[in-house]
């Protein structure tokens, strides 16, 4: 393969990564605490297995660290939290109060050009590569990172026995589904710097909270492990064609069938962990011997079978025990029972003598403490946790799973053992994603001149799996196999164990993500500067919503945040339906307008006098956004020349890239780009869009995407704020943002009384997050494997590689995978992400990522080593992908034959025998149809809903993260009402979730539901004026606003759900749009929409949904 050499013609990305001595430390809250549900016994037909697993194999020397774990970075980049000694400070992530005072900046220092001495730490003094500088004070006190290795999580706990006894959750490893909503006990309550209140922006002074808290990680978690398979008959179910858009399913065969025995005998060959080990076997309340499972009433008890006993789980996999709180009984030894077809609204049956109790199906579980995550231990790669749990990296040979994950963590040896398990092969790559506190920086390596080793083949980056042998003189690519010589300055002997005897003193050789310094030949050009250039609407509706001074109030703010230094450039154009630039030259006593008439064939004033220093025009540009509103409010101008504008700007800033921040607020209508309103045709012939692909998903023409594959070319990312409340045609205009590798922003219907305040914190975070310029992505895979496909907001040229103009931590990029080879059974494959790229203070540097996974040739071992968080996330990225060329309908079908042929296969070829009346789900995937389920009904799927809305919901999915998918489609809902009952020394500000199901909304309860992008408060109508009073302000819930805008006032219970709501935004990495929901009216209604469990016109109920699934299968098997 040929190196990072664009092809000629183009500029290409020369990314560099974060100085030296400045990577952030810092977490992404979109990593929410959650655990895996509880599963008590009571139920008939869901058997969830769990199976021992064989050593995995590692033929890769095992990397150790050098430097103690959990020792915080020594950056002077940040200042520490209060009370948190040495912790280096997060980023100020959207936060609470929507303003903030500049922040004062170090400035960017250039690393000294050092020898090819390898540093073991980042270099003390340099500033931060990251445009996000939180001021002193701006973090929450009390967040105290670990100081050295905590207690092992990986300890066995015994089950108490006695009724109601509950072991603490478990929180660690892969497990299925760990819930998307943490219930946030293992974050400490702490003050924050002074209240504030969540309203409308006050532009003065505060502190804007950084980063999300964590909790010490002094006392981790003891996970119990391996428990007993729970098994429930699911009943006969009702015709699924409509809601499912599915074949009509008949009786199933087999009726008769008896149960299974509850446990199986150990695989065969497999030996069992020692007693003493962290993965043996859960201690059990039962009779030794005999494995117990719950009695339902009227059952009799199973036959006992000697020596059968829960098996062991996979290595770091420790699940939750399936019966909190009840001994186990034993199951009935009878036929399989049918339920009535008459189900209830929340899916519940209503009749028959069999029921399956909603309360006992998998759910996502309550969340615990931070989790310590070793990548690999004992020389093999060690699964990593869920990525919607709280976990802590060591990297001690693969990267951490925030940049890279696959969807199995075991590599199936061929293509037809992959095909057989119905589950996709892909990684997930977030190359920027946020650290947490308490993880070591990413560590700066430089070659000097002779840039990184690198294998001469394949050109595949130095890396810990790359073996070295002749006493050092020659190494083994583990990508390809090539034999290479070893560069003369680089040689060193190896010690008696194979390794380099210099291996843990080198992050190349003993850290699974690492950052090169580029030398020249990675540059066909010199680092680009930072340049942001803000392009505004001000249509007459754009300034008669309030969404223009809504956009320069945001701006003013946030240009305190831009980068120092002379590299920064800024400029500023404002259109209706011409273009108007302003001069803001120091020489000028005030900015002059440039005005652009033709947007036909448009051209662009003299650069140098429209992008300029931020240090030389800041006051200008001050005065200037104060002024804007004004000067435009008597505008009657109702078009927009959006395209012409946006093209304008790109040849402002044409010869240098940057990033172009654009506020839209109406369907552009005139110049090069303009479109038509096409929602009233969809809305004409929704019958036809629902049987054939919807073109209103689509581009209207290739104009605009032309435009944007120009601006990838020259390095111009366009980030897209749509403060609109009409149809604006999302479908066509984000084709520039997902091209440029930029983002939708979607505020509808915008409110100028709610909406600035999340307009200004979304803003800030754009510009203050870690990120990078002119990128180029390449990922390379071993022998055996090679990239399929490449999935997110990015653009193509070449087949190999991805040009990102711009990159940041909130974008990942789906690479799907195929075999072309059959793989070893017992060796490792590796898979390496390298990411070329420029800092916001013009370092190029080269960030390596590196995952080694061990291959397996057992069907077992692949479901065992599920990774359910990613591979939901591949699946909402498929059917984002698939909705606007496809049928609605057949798009859910497809979403849930992928669910059902994965169990399919692990029924078929896994499961231990057992009645055809058993619905039996892998551990690991235990909640894949509740997720599904939750899917389905997403407003990707649904079949109401706007068309702009939806075409959002692509864009957004097309480059989430895995900790946010979950969320977005199963929400997290708590009560508010009793937030006065939740004890203070929990631990926790948010209280316990609440399963999406109405039939645990009360009429006299206040409840809160949030997805990552939208908060959703439901006032019951019965509830205690007392309550309303206060936390609203009112008696009752008829003089609630329709517009609403959180307070804070002087009572525990007001207090108590800010702290929840800030929460919930550090988290989620996110200000989240507040909106109050009333039973009984259109807005109560949107609310009920969210939960997912309850049957509803998008889709069947939870139970129902598993009776159809259970039934699918049944047919499939028999067939």
């Amino acid at each position: 393969m040929a190196a990072f050499v664009p092809p000629p013609g183009a500029p290409r990305p020369n990314n560099s990564n974060t100085p030296p001595g400045a990577p952030p430390p810092n977490y992404n809250p979109n990593n929410a605490q959650r655990n895996p549900d509880s599963l008590s016994g009571n139920m008939q037909n869901l058997n969830l297995n769990r199976q021992q697993s064989p050593p995995m194999p590692n033929s890769a020397p095992r990397p150790s660290s050098s430097s103690p774990f959990g020792q915080p970075p020594p950056f002077q980049s940040s200042p520490p939290p209060p009370g948190a000694p040495g912790a280096s400070a997060p980023y100020s992530r959207p936060g609470p109060p929507p303003a903030r005072p500049a922040a004062p900046r170090p400035q960017a220092t250039l690393p000294p050009g050092t020898a090819a001495v390898r540093p073991t730490g980042p270099p003390v003094g340099q500033s931060s590569p990251f445009g996000s500088r939180p001021p002193p004070g701006a973090f929450p006190p009390g967040v105290a990172p670990t100081s050295g290795p905590a207690s092992s999580p990986f300890q066995t706990t015994g089950l108490p026995s006695g009724p109601g006894s509950m072991p603490p959750p478990p929180s660690s490893g892969p497990r299925p589904g760990p819930g998307p909503f943490a219930s946030g006990q293992a974050v400490p309550p702490m003050g924050a710097p002074g209240r504030m209140s969540n309203g409308p922006p006050v532009f003065g002074s505060g502190a804007v909270p950084g980063g999300p808290r964590f909790p010490p990680t002094g006392n981790l978690p003891q996970p119990p492990v391996g428990s007993s398979p729970t098994s429930v008959a699911p009943p006969r179910a009702p015709t699924m064609h409509s809601v499912l858009g599915g074949p009509a399913v008949g009786a199933p065969p087999g009726s008769t069938a008896q149960q299974a025995p509850p446990f199986s005998s150990g695989p065969q060959g497999m030996r069992p962990p020692p007693p003493g080990s962290p993965y043996s076997p859960q201690s059990w309340p039962m009779q030794q011997g005999v494995a117990q499972r719950p009695q339902f009433p009227g059952s009799a008890p199973p036959p006992q079978f000697p020596g059968s006993a829960p098996p062991p789980q996979f290595p770091g996999s420790a699940q939750p025990p399936r019966m909190y709180g009840m001994p186990p009984q034993p199951l009935p030894n009878q036929s399989m029972t049918t339920i009535s077809s008459a189900v209830g609204q929340t899916g519940t049956p209503m009749a028959g003598s069999s029921k399956i109790d909603p309360n006992q199906i998998p759910r996502p579980g309550p969340s615990s403490s931070v989790l310590l995550h070793e990548t690999r231990q004992a020389n093999q790669a060690n699964p990593p946790p869920p990525a919607t749990s709280d976990y802590i990296v060591r990297d001690t040979g693969n990267c951490s799973p925030r940049y890279m994950r696959c969807t199995i963590n075991q590599i199936p040896c061929t293509a037809d053992l992959l095909t057989t398990s119905g589950m996709p092969l892909a990684l997930l790559v977030e190359p920027f994603a946020l650290p947490h506190p308490s993880e070591e920086p990413i560590q700066i390596v430089d070659f000097g001149e002779s840039g990184p080793v690198r294998c001469s083949r394949c050109k595949g980056y130095i890396n810990p799996f790359m073996r070295f042998i002749d006493q050092g003189r020659q190494f083994i690519c583990n990508l390809c196999g090539f034999t290479d010589e070893t560069p003369r300055d680089y040689h060193c002997n190896l010690g008696p164990d194979g390794r380099r005897r210099d291996a843990d003193d080198r992050p190349e050789l003993c850290r699974g993500t690492v950052e090169f310094v580029a030398s020249k030949e990675y540059m066909v050009r010199d680092p680009m500067p930072a340049v942001y250039f803000f392009l505004i609407d001000v249509s007459m509706n754009a300034i008669q919503t309030g969404a223009t001074a809504a956009a320069c109030s945001a701006i003013n703010q946030v240009i305190a945040d831009l980068p120092e230094g002379p590299r920064t450039r800024v400029g500023i154009a404002t259109f209706d339906s011409t273009i108007h630039f302003y001069n803001l030259k120091r020489a000028l006593q005030q900015p002059l307008m440039l005005i652009v008439p033709d947007v036909q064939d448009v051209y662009t004033p003299l650069e140098t006098d429209v992008v300029v220093q931020l240090s030389e025009c800041r006051q200008h540009l001050e005065q200037l956004l104060e002024s804007i509103p004004t000067m435009f409010q008597n505008s009657k101008t109702a078009e927009s020349a959006f395209g012409a504008a946006i093209k304008a700007a790109f040849l402002a800033i044409k010869s240098t890239g940057g990033k172009l921040l654009v506020f839209q607020s109406v369907l552009p209508s005139t110049g090069i780009g303009a479109l038509s309103a096409r929602e009233a045709e969809g809305r004409a012939n929704i019958s036809s869009a629902e049987k054939e692909p919807n073109k209103l998903l689509q581009p209207v023409d290739k104009t605009l995407k032309t435009l944007a594959i120009e601006f990838a070319e020259y390095q111009v990312c366009v980030d897209l704020f749509i403060t609109t409340q009409s149809y604006i045609d999302i479908a066509s205009i984000s084709v520039i943002p997902r091209t440029t590798g930029g983002q939708v922003y979607y505020y509808y219907p915008f409110s100028a009384l709610s909406d600035p305040a999340k307009l200004y914190n979304d803003l800030r975070w754009n510009v203050t997050r870690p990120q990078g310029f002119e990128a180029v992505m390449r990922v390379r895979c071993s022998q055996g494997i090679q990239v399929q496909e490449y999935f997110g907001n990015f653009c193509k040229r070449i087949p190999t590689d991805v040009d990102l103009p711009g990159i940041d931590c909130d974008k990942t990029i789906m690479v799907t995978l195929k075999h072309d080879d059959k793989l070893q059974d017992g060796s490792e494959c590796s898979f390496q992400c390298a990411v070329l790229y420029t800092t916001v203070f013009g370092h190029r540097r080269i960030r390596v990522t590196t995952l080694s996974l061990p291959c397996t040739s057992m069907l077992s071992n692949l479901f065992r080593a599920a990774d359910l968080d990613t591979q939901f996330s591949c699946y909402m990225k498929q059917a984002a992908n698939e909705i606007t060329s496809s049928p609605l309908l057949r798009a859910r079908e497809q979403m849930t034959n992928l669910c059902i042929n994965s169990l399919l296969s692990y029924r078929k070829f896994c499961a231990t025998v057992s009645s055809s009346g058993q619905l039996i789900l892998p551990e690991a995937l235990k909640l894949l149809p509740l997720y599904t389920l939750a899917l389905i009904k997403s407003t990707g799927l649904r079949t109401d809903g706007k068309i702009d809305e939806r075409s959002f919901w692509i864009n957004h999915v097309s480059s989430l993260s895995v900790p946010l998918a979950v969320p977005l489609v199963y929400p997290r809902m708590v009560a508010v009402h009793d937030l006065d009952a939740q004890k203070e020394g929990d631990g926790s500000l948010i209280p316990p979730v609440i399963p999406l199901s109405s039939e645990h909304v009360r009429d006299d309860g206040i409840y809160l539901l949030e997805n990552g992008e939208d908060c959703l408060i439901y006032v019951g109508n019965s509830v205690d004026s007392g309550i309303l009073q206060q936390l609203f302000g009112v008696t009752t819930a008829d003089e609630l606003p329709t517009q609403f805008v959180l307070q804070q006032y002087d009572n525990s219970l007001s207090k108590k759900l800010n702290d929840v709501v800030n929460e919930i935004r550090r988290q989620r990495c996110s200000y989240l749009r507040l909106k109050l929901c009333k039973k009984g009216d259109p807005s109560g209604a949107f609310f009920l929409s969210h939960l997912v469990e309850d049957q509803s016109p998008h889709g069947p109920s939870y139970v129902e949904f598993l009776v159809h699934v259970h039934r699918q299968i049944q047919i499939k098997m028999t067939s």
